[in-house]
């Protein structure tokens, strides 16, 4: 199987206008694909989302039919949304997610064939989409960051075959290649992480590297105390991949939820879209074959 680029704007047609507004995850996966997105498409920054909360501006509340919202998936029907979670347990999901564009979708990848799981980040099927190409050795490491993507390019070389194969017309081996080595591990342990320290609070992955039993970090941030930390990773990007940042919208409103998790069995049984439509889910990943994680709110807190 194969995915081709003109297919996939033929049925996302939003994935290359310019100008839209969008929401993003906030975390550093979200925030590169934001100052991807803004240097390619000029799309407008106006939000963000945990998984717990949603932080809005003026222009989010004013364009909430317009969102589109980044490395997530959402159930809204009238929402748009671009991720890379495994969504469903059969060829069948629910209607609110007609409109996501996720590799794991295009593909028909759902629970039950969980080892084939879109392994790379939104922003590199961003990359992938908009054959936008990395050559640079130091912009690599931040790119392969994005999702812990190097150390599943070390661990899962057979799923990596899978999909830089189905996901062809792409410089692949430029972008890889030299992932699977100790010198890749050095720059990342001498030199990426560090920043990443320095920025703010790091937590530590499940996966090891290969070479230097190197911990995967993940970049710990929350919009209502990081705005510097926000800032930082912007400019970063802005003077390593030359990428115009976008503006930082003015968040005035804060809807709380709840995340929660549930054995995926218990999902099964009661059937996807039942359970669904019975908790009143905003967001939900099947987060591993096990594992079924998902957010509601509030009814009247999201008016």
């Amino acid at each position: 199987m194969k995915l081709h680029r003109d297919n996939i704007f033929k049925k996302y047609e939003w994935l290359r206008e310019k100008n839209r507004p969008f929401i993003i995850s906030s975390n550093y996966d979200g925030i590169i694909c934001a100052s991807f997105l803004s240097h390619y498409l000029d799309w407008k920054l106006v939000g963000y989302y945990d998984y717990n909360n949603i932080w809005l501006s003026d222009n989010a509340v004013k364009n909430k039919k317009d969102i589109i919202w980044v490395d997530l998936n959402i159930l809204p029907e009238t929402g748009k949304s671009l991720g890379g979670h495994i969504v469903f347990l059969n060829d069948k999901y629910p209607k609110g997610l007609l409109t996501s564009c996720n590799p794991n979708i295009l593909a028909k990848i759902n629970a039950e064939n969980f080892k084939n799981k879109f392994p790379f980040s939104t922003l590199i099927f961003l990359l992938w989409l908009h054959d936008v190409k990395i050559s640079d050795k130091i912009a690599k490491l931040f790119i392969l960051h994005s999702d812990n993507s190097w150390m599943k390019i070390q661990k899962y070389k057979e799923n990596i075959s899978f999909w830089t194969d189905m996901l062809s017309e792409y410089s692949w081996g430029k972008l890889i290649n030299s992932v699977d080595t100790i010198d890749y591990e050095k720059n990342v342990d001498q030199y990426l992480y560090p920043k990443l320290i320095n920025l703010g609070e790091t937590s530590f992955g499940k996966l090891k590297s290969n070479y230097l039993g190197i911990k995967s970090r993940e970049l710990k941030i929350n919009p209502d105390w990081d705005l510097d930390v926000i800032l930082k990773l912007l400019n970063i990007f802005a003077n390593i991949l030359n990428w115009t940042p976008p503006d930082i919208p003015f968040i005035n409103k804060k809807i709380k939820g709840k995340k929660l998790r549930v054995d995926l069995k218990k999902v099964k049984k009661y059937g996807l879209n039942s359970f669904i439509k019975k908790n009143k889910i905003f967001s939900y990943a099947i987060s591993s074959p096990l594992d079924f994680s998902y957010t509601i709110f509030d009814q009247k807190e999201k008016k």
